[in-house]
């Protein structure tokens, strides 16, 4: 048996720019990139033909969406640009450290979170109370190229943790994206039915602890 759990808005509430265009705008002109007057048209055009369920990093869709309103940028400034826009302000939830504490004794347990901006889930665990090292693995859909719900991140999520997807169970706080674990025969926790300081007791009646 494996355990995973979603990160933002599961194990941490993270802070996120309320007008992520103009933050990224702001992020380019600090590095000498002419903005586009319709630059929040141009962020919310679709700039990269992906397949369903695909992720496409955020720096990448910047990159193309200066692109098609022809700005010639440093190749590495909407990398950077994005980063920095994206830099949280981090808190950890109430019951996250307990759960995930819990879930150790069913087996390893990673996380499995979509996330879009390259360093920032890195940079959210720096800034809670949890460390790498508190989990056996790290997915995320910025790294994978898959996001929930897709079946995918699962298999892979699974697949680091020895385990087949059948025996993954997930924990996460969206019906949708985190549900999805269901397609690969997995079982989902979802916090709308068991919030966190429930969990060891959510677990504790699926499995039995490892010997």
């Amino acid at each position: 048996m494996g355990v995973s759990f979603d990160l933002f808005g599961t194990l941490v509430s993270a802070e996120k720019p309320a007008d992520p265009a103009a933050a990224v705008a702001a992020e380019l002109e600090a590095r000498d990139v002419t903005v586009p007057d319709d630059w929040a048209d141009a962020y919310a055009e679709a700039h990269v033909d992906a397949p369903e369920g695909a992720e496409i990093p955020l720096p990448a869709h910047v990159s193309r969406a200066l692109a098609s309103r022809g700005v010639d940028f440093d190749g590495n400034a909407p990398r950077r640009a994005v980063v920095s826009a994206f830099d949280p302000t981090v808190e950890t939830r109430d019951g996250a450290e307990a759960a995930v504490e819990a879930a150790r004794d069913y087996g390893p347990v990673a996380i499995c979170s979509n996330c879009s901006v390259p360093e920032l889930v890195g940079r959210t665990l720096v800034r809670s109370a949890f460390d790498r090292s508190d989990f056996d693995a790290i997915v995320t859909s910025v790294g994978c190229g898959w996001r929930k719900p897709a079946p995918q991140i699962f298999e892979l999520t699974a697949s680091h943790l020895e385990t087949p997807p059948s025996n993954l169970i997930h924990i996460g706080d969206d019906a949708d994206a985190d549900g999805g674990v269901e397609t690969v025969d997995g079982t989902p926790l979802l916090l709308e039915e068991h919030p966190l300081e429930t969990i060891p007791a959510a677990l504790a009646t699926r499995r039995s602890p490892k010997s």
